[in-house]
C-alpha cells in the first residue's frame, strides 16, 4: 500500500508540474496574440499554496502511522472523478487555460462544458482535491487547513479575474 501512495503522489505531482508547463506554454501564445494579464502580484500565492500543500502532504504521511482505512476508496473515487473533470476544464478551455489571469480583448469567455454550469468551475475542483487528496494519505490537518487557505487567496483572484472580464474590452 505504501508503494502505491507514494506512486499516486509522485504522480500527482507530476501532473501538477506539466499543468505548469502547459500553462507557461498557452501564456507565451496568449500573450502573442494580444492577451492582457492580470494580477500578477498575487500568482505567487497560488504557487506557494501548492507547494506548502504537497509538503504538508508529505509530512504529515511520513510522521504519522498510515493504518488503511475504508474510507481510502471513496477518496480515490473522488479523486479520479476530480481529475476527469479538471482534465475536461482544460481542454474547454484549450490554448486559453492558465494559471494566471490572461484576457484576450474583444474575445467572449468561453461558456461550454463546465463553465457553462458553474462560472469558475477549476476552483472548485481544486478546492475538493485540497480535501481528497490529503485524505488519501491520512494527512487530515492538511485536509482542514488548505482548503480554507485556498478560498482566502480566491477571495483577491476571483474579483481580479472579475475585473480582468469586464474591462477587457
Amino acid at each position: 500500500m505504501e508503494m502505491m501512495l507514494w506512486l499516486i503522489l509522485s504522480l500527482i505531482i507530476f501532473q501538477r508540474i506539466g499543468e505548469l508547463i502547459l500553462a507557461a506554454r498557452n501564456r507565451k501564445w496568449m500573450l502573442e496574440q494580444g492577451a492582457k494579464e492580470w494580477g500578477s502580484s498575487h500568482y505567487y500565492l497560488f504557487i506557494l499554496l501548492h507547494a506548502l500543500f504537497f509538503l504538508s502532504v508529505i509530512a504529515e504521511y511520513t510522521w504519522t502511522s498510515f493504518t488503511f482505512q475504508p474510507i481510502f476508496y471513496p477518496a480515490l473515487f473522488m479523486f479520479v472523478v476530480l481529475q476527469g473533470m479538471r482534465v475536461w476544464c482544460i481542454s474547454t478551455l484549450g490554448k486559453r487555460w492558465n494559471t494566471r489571469i490572461l484576457v484576450l480583448p474583444d474575445e467572449k469567455p468561453i461558456n461550454r462544458g463546465l463553465y457553462k454550469y458553474i462560472k469558475h468551475p477549476n476552483y472548485v475542483i481544486v478546492f475538493f482535491e485540497l480535501i481528497v487528496i490529503p485524505v488519501l494519505f491520512h494527512a487530515y490537518a492538511t485536509a482542514l487547513v488548505f482548503p480554507f487557505l485556498h478560498l482566502m487567496v480566491l477571495t483577491v483572484r476571483i474579483p481580479e479575474e472579475e475585473k480582468a472580464l469586464r474591462e477587457r474590452v
